[in-house]
């Protein structure tokens, strides 16, 4: 599933097509898009400006720094009432008509009431892939930009490096600075986030900041990315628990997970981790488009939402 999602439509021909002559309407395998719109100031940048609309116009309310510890279902089985949450010290209820749930379908199941064993087991099974990324400012990188591309200061063009060196733990290189230069405060300075991937709990995790920060500059002068430490401005670390969905495990039994959920009517699951599905941002917003169109109609049927992104063709214009 995971590979025939990732790279739907491309072959050796479509490469090829791709090289010689673009389709007829201009439209391009999802794997070869070579350029999209991109937030001035990164994604987060959709969330702020979406949570100030609904708190300056009063359609909603946003609980922050609060963390859902059950869900609530009523007499009827298929009906779900609302979730408790906790913040601070206390346990609080939310009660709601509707239910969207962006949570990992794991917590999601484990925090429901009355779930049929078999069910339970399929969703506690379902596996997880764990991120940690450090931030290193640098004052340039040894990397020489040898393609055409024009950039600012000539650093190389990439957003993503892919590191494929048996001798370091790295797996990805970002560089900010391509996303958008607004994300840099210096131009002349190198924003790189250094991508590590493991699971919760094992030594890479349980690292402390200070010797993954040093790990990681020791790993980028063994690759020759820079000179020495002396190129190291600032830095930064960051850990992310259930960054990509995995698909073994308890994953091959996950079509009746989905028909379980399915059956609470005012229950919709969206994004990454709310359908255990490895989509990229674009996707996991179409699954919300997806669902509030369902309510507005008043459509039932859930199938929809659910295949965002299983389709040959790819979403994004």
């Amino acid at each position: 599933d995971w590979g025939a999602q990732r790279v739907k439509g491309l072959s050796i021909t479509a490469i090829l097509k791709n090289i010689f002559a673009k389709k007829e309407n201009g439209e391009v395998e999802t794997s070869l898009i070579e350029e999209f719109s991109y937030p001035k100031l990164g994604p987060g940048q959709l969330w702020e400006l979406t949570a100030k609309s609904i708190e300056e116009t009063g359609r909603g309310r946003i609980i922050k720094g609060a963390r859902v510890v059950s869900v609530i279902t009523g007499e009827n089985a298929a009906f779900v009432k609302g979730v408790r949450y906790e913040k601070g010290d206390q346990i609080f209820e939310e009660t709601g008509d509707i239910v969207i749930s962006s949570m990992p379908l794991k917590d999601l199941v484990e925090g429901m009431e009355g779930v049929p064993e078999e069910i339970r087991h399929i969703a506690s099974g379902l596996p997880y892939r764990d991120y940690m990324t450090v931030g290193l400012l640098l004052k340039k990188l040894k990397l020489k930009n040898l393609t055409k591309e024009k950039t600012v200061n000539d650093i190389i063009p990439d957003n993503w490096v892919y590191v494929h060196d048996r001798r370091v733990k790295m797996g990805r290189i970002q560089l900010y600075n391509n996303w958008s230069p607004y994300l840099v405060k210096d131009i002349n300075t190198v924003w790189t986030g250094l991508e590590y991937f493991c699971n919760e709990g094992d030594a890479l995790w349980n690292m402390e900041d200070e010797k993954f920060t040093e790990m990681a500059i020791d790993e980028m002068i063994t690759m020759g990315a820079i000179e020495s430490r002396q190129d190291v401005l600032d830095s930064h670390v960051e850990r992310v628990k259930k960054a990509y969905p995995a698909y073994f495990d308890t994953y091959s039994e996950i079509d009746r997970l989905r028909d379980y959920l399915n059956s609470f009517g005012n229950l919709y699951c969206i994004g990454r981790n709310g359908q255990h599905r490895y989509n990229n941002i674009d996707h996991s917003m179409c699954t919300a488009f997806e669902t509030v169109d369902n309510i507005i109609s008043g459509r039932s049927d859930k199938s929809n939402i659910w295949s965002v992104n299983t389709e040959q063709a790819y979403h994004e214009q």
